[in-house]
């Protein structure tokens, strides 16, 4: 399969022109049924897709642990002002906190865990490291959406990340329902590449980790693409585990009930997919949100 190198862009995007969805010339799955937990139907079905639903993945006992566990990170006051800490546009509530694993033992022994690690390593079809990890925190009445983009246009563009060998696991910590910002995902839009169009501002990670404006989609393209592809959502109990493809088009609304929503986040990249220079930025993000360190996890 085709590699990309430093001078090697096969995904170009922040154009001064706009430039119509390109094939993704990469696969979407890379281990195969014998190398891990999801079976050959499974795998079959999250190439398809982009993405698998696996409920139940934490037991009761460890949705508690890791409540309280985010509850201290949330209300902790020596966070407060941290470049790590990213917080509501509007109500100034903590939204997420970047590089969790090193503020809490806890989540980096989770990220370790062979029900996450190996179902990784069988998707990308390598070792894997963390590229990023982040607690989400919707809180109720007050928790903004994020609008429809693929999560590997901005890692090709600002962080540098070839190709889209790399996957996200979301682990539900509350219920996620139809009605509470819950996230949204286009199945089959993984195997397409959007590109964006205007050149990257300075430090524009700043303002598009609360609201994103540069490296996303035209209402055009998003309109095509869910009449392609439909609009599924992720829904189901706390515990839950939602995989999805680093490409995969995805957004989610504002959550206007009282019922919080909040999740672990860690996205596993392989280590045969480090970081070059960013293809589309003038410099690489800072290593809390885009980690440098590709030693594989064990």
């Amino acid at each position: 399969m085709p590699t990309a190198t430093v001078t090697d862009d096969l995904y170009p995007t922040r154009l001064t022109e706009a430039a119509a969805p390109t094939e993704r010339v990469h696969p979407t799955v890379w281990g195969t049924a014998a190398d891990g937990p999801f079976d050959a139907e499974e795998l079959r079905a999250h190439d398809e897709r982009g993405f698998s639903i696996l409920p139940g993945t934490l037991t009761g006992g460890e949705i508690e642990t890791y409540s309280r566990e985010l509850e201290r990170l949330t209300t902790d006051e020596t966070l407060r002002g941290d470049e790590r800490v990213i917080t509501e546009k509007g109500s100034g509530e903590v939204r997420s906190i970047f590089a969790v694993q090193h503020l809490s033992e806890l989540i980096d022994d989770l990220s370790r865990d062979p029900r996450l690690l190996e179902r990784a390593r069988q998707l990308l079809g390598s070792d894997v490291y963390l590229h990023q990890t982040r607690i989400n925190y919707m809180p109720g009445f007050k928790g903004a959406g994020f609008y429809w983009h693929s999560d590997f246009e901005t890692w090709h563009a600002e962080d540098g990340m070839p190709a889209p060998r790399a996957v996200s696991c979301s682990l539900a910590l509350t219920p996620n329902y139809p009605y509470n910002g819950g996230l949204m995902v286009m199945p089959g839009s993984h195997r397409t590449f959007v590109p964006s169009l205007g050149e990257t501002p300075e430090d524009n990670y700043r303002s598009s980790l609360k609201e994103q404006k540069v490296g996303v989609p035209s209402e055009e393209v998003i309109t095509q693409m869910a009449h392609r592809h439909g609009i599924d959502q992720f829904t189901g109990p706390a515990g839950s585990a939602l995989w999805f493809d680093a490409n995969i088009m995805h957004g989610s609304g504002n959550n206007i009930t009282p019922f919080p929503r909040s999740n672990i986040f860690m996205v596993f990249n392989s280590v045969e997919n480090t970081l070059q220079k960013p293809f589309a930025a003038s410099a690489p993000r800072p290593d809390h949100i885009a980690h440098q360190d590709a030693t594989p996890l064990r």
